[in-house]
């Protein structure tokens, strides 16, 4: 398999899983300004929605989108749940994409002021609603799934984005722990971030 990704992106989190369970994956960086891999690929052939994570499986063929290569890549590492467990944590991935992740894009394209203090404030609120019902060590409470490595993407984000999370005590030791993750290590090192 190959995922291809652009360092720091979405795509860390699917990185951050295999890393985990131990999947050997190749990379290949994609310049998401030119749409171009590192080989030198039009990336818009690969994937027509031109951004990452896009995973070329043995098959040649690639799957899309953050929470659908989670799942796959959490299935294939034994990371994820089965009964209720399974929809709690696509819950989870469900909430992060659609109310977290997507709340940055004012903050990337270099809005108006007004729009980003309202961006970051919905981001603040979201992962304050997360804050309260952290129970455990892990966003599930009871040992690292795809969520808890989508989550620390966003905490990362919060981060270089100014997005001001003193508040939330719970989620900074979590991502403190989640650093400490020889898999997020690993996958941090492979894309020479820190």
């Amino acid at each position: 398999m190959k995922l291809f990704f652009a360092p720091g992106a979405c795509s860390l989190a699917s990185h951050i899983v295999a890393s985990e369970g131990g999947i050997k994956i190749e990379l290949e960086k994609v310049d998401l300004k030119e749409h171009r891999t590192e080989s030198g690929a039009d990336f818009y052939e690969i994937n027509p929605k031109g951004y990452v994570p896009a995973l070329q499986l043995d098959d040649h063929s690639i799957l899309t989108e953050n929470v659908a290569l989670l799942m796959y890549l959490g299935d294939i590492a034994g990371l994820t749940h089965q009964g209720i467990e399974r929809y709690r944590l696509l819950e989870w991935l469900a909430f992060i994409t659609s109310e977290i992740h997507k709340s940055f894009s004012p903050l990337f394209q270099k809005s108006p002021d007004d729009i980003v203090a309202t961006a970051k404030a919905k981001i603040l609120k979201r992962l304050t609603f997360i804050e309260e019902r952290f129970a455990g060590d892990y966003l599930m409470g009871h040992g690292f799934c795809p969520a808890d490595a989508y989550l620390y993407v966003m905490l990362r984000w919060c981060k270089s984005m100014d997005v001001n999370t003193s508040s939330l005590t719970k989620l900074a030791a979590f991502k403190a722990r989640m650093e400490k993750r020889p898999g997020v290590s690993a996958a941090l090192d492979a894309e020479e971030i820190s």
